[in-house]
């Protein structure tokens, strides 16, 4: 890659990733995902921090070849087909420790790989599967505040060729899924995510006092869905500014489906077409979506 062609630091973005159905759907939202991944200079790796890994530890993959995993319910067999065959970087492991030190991160050779909060984003942001893939898990154990840290921490690596994306929603709430809401969401899931807006868009260190908005139970009955944010609110904080919003939407009611860049724009998403339906014969917060 030319000088010309290469920024002096990569992009970040958070994504609303929504139902693992969106890997096989061209709406509004996996086009938002395609006009990033165009977008984007070509990374020498990408680091993703998934909902979905969500463990009693900072670790990252650290093997050749991450496997492809299905970690969801109820969904036809096409989606299980999908393969995500990137390959790893297991010397990023390293990178990413020094980087972030003193906080601990442990290197995982052989027990995860790329779930579906990456694969679903990146098979439309990056078909071709042929830039690294490496992920970081969220530390269940630590509060709002040590992710936001950990999230700024990351942020030499932009320096470096590496993509941070962060995958999961502002507003997840399954038990609340209304699955004939594909496209609208609850009032109480409209403020919540307004009230990230205002904070992403203004000052992202603030993020973690979220969990005082009066909404917050509603929208974030658990962390794992939210604490992704809180990666790109850090490296958002780190260079002094605020973020982008990608594109922006709810589904089934109680999902937000907002997405947001930093240091980047994008143009032409495609269709206005919305979520995708859901299985109907798995209840919602049976399928781990």
């Amino acid at each position: 890659m030319s000088s010309q062609t290469v920024p002096t630091v990569m992009p970040a973005a958070f994504f609303g990733h929504g139902s693992p159905m969106n890997a096989l759907e061209l709406n509004r939202y996996t086009s938002a995902w395609r006009a990033f991944g165009r977008s984007v200079p070509r990374p020498r790796a990408i680091l993703v921090v998934s909902a979905h890994w969500y463990i009693g530890a900072t670790a990252v993959t650290a093997m050749p070849r991450p496997k492809t995993i299905h970690d969801f319910y109820g969904f036809p067999q096409e989606l299980f087909d999908v393969r995500y065959p990137a390959p790893g970087l297991p010397e990023l492991a390293e990178e990413i420790s020094d980087v972030v030190h003193p906080t601990w991160v442990g290197a995982d050779v052989d027990s995860w790989g790329i779930d579906h909060g990456t694969w679903s984003v990146l098979t439309h942001a990056f078909p071709d599967a042929d830039i690294p893939v490496v992920q970081l898990s969220i530390n269940a154990f630590k509060d709002l505040d040590y992710h936001l840290d950990l999230g700024a921490k990351l942020a030499p690596l932009r320096e470096r060729g590496v993509l941070v994306v962060a995958s999961g929603n502002v507003v997840h709430n399954l038990r609340g899924v209304d699955p004939r809401m594909v496209d609208e969401g609850f009032d109480w899931a409209h403020r919540f995510d307004e009230a990230a807006r205002e904070v992403m868009l203004g000052d992202p260190t603030e993020a973690p006092a979220l969990d005082a908005h009066h909404d917050f139970g509603l929208a974030v009955p658990t962390p794992d869905h939210f604490i992704p944010l809180l990666y790109l609110a850090g490296l958002a904080g780190a260079a002094g500014n605020g973020s982008a919003v990608l594109v922006d939407g709810y589904a089934y009611g109680s999902l937000s489906m907002t997405a947001y860049t930093v240091g980047m724009s994008c143009q032409g998403l495609g269709p206005a077409a919305g979520a995708p339906l859901l299985p109907a014969d798995v209840p919602p917060d049976s399928s781990n979506i």
